[in-house]
C-alpha cells in the first residue's frame, strides 16, 4: 500500500477510492486548506491544450486525489477575471454537487473552479 493511501486511512479511515461523497469532499477541502498548490495555468484556450491536460489525468487512479487536484488546477473559490465557477461548467451536476468529467469524477461545490472549466 502506498504511503499516501496509509495517510488517508489514518486520517479518514478510508482511501479516496472507497470514500463516500461527503468524505471525498472533506478530503479535497482539507488538501486545499492545507496549502496544496495547483496548476491554474496554462488555461486551455483550445481543444489541443484541453486534451493534453486530460491525457495527464487519464492514467491516475482514484487514490491519486492530490495529483488530480494539482493537474486540473482545483480552486475552492471562483477564479480569474470572470470569476468562473463549477456551477456554470459543462460537466457539473448541480443536483449531485459533482464534476462528471470522467478524468476527474469528483465532488465539487458550485463556487469551486478548475482549469478544465468549459461552457
Amino acid at each position: 500500500m502506498a504511503t499516501v493511501e496509509v495517510e488517508y486511512l489514518s486520517r479518514y479511515k478510508v482511501t479516496p477510492a472507497d470514500a463516500d461523497h461527503e468524505t471525498l469532499r472533506l478530503m479535497i477541502i482539507d488538501l486545499m486548506n492545507e496549502g496544496l498548490q495547483t496548476k491554474t495555468e496554462p488555461f486551455p484556450e483550445n481543444d489541443r491544450v484541453f486534451a493534453s491536460i486530460l491525457d495527464e489525468l487519464r492514467p491516475l487512479n482514484k487514490n491519486q486525489l492530490r495529483a488530480k487536484l494539482v493537474i486540473s488546477g482545483w480552486f475552492l473559490t471562483p477564479y480569474g477575471e470572470d470569476e468562473l465557477r463549477c456551477k456554470e461548467y459543462t460537466y457539473y451536476l448541480g443536483n449531485k454537487r459533482w464534476c462528471d468529467l470522467p478524468e476527474l469524477d469528483l465532488p465539487a461545490e458550485p463556487q469551486w473552479w478548475c482549469r478544465l472549466w468549459r461552457i
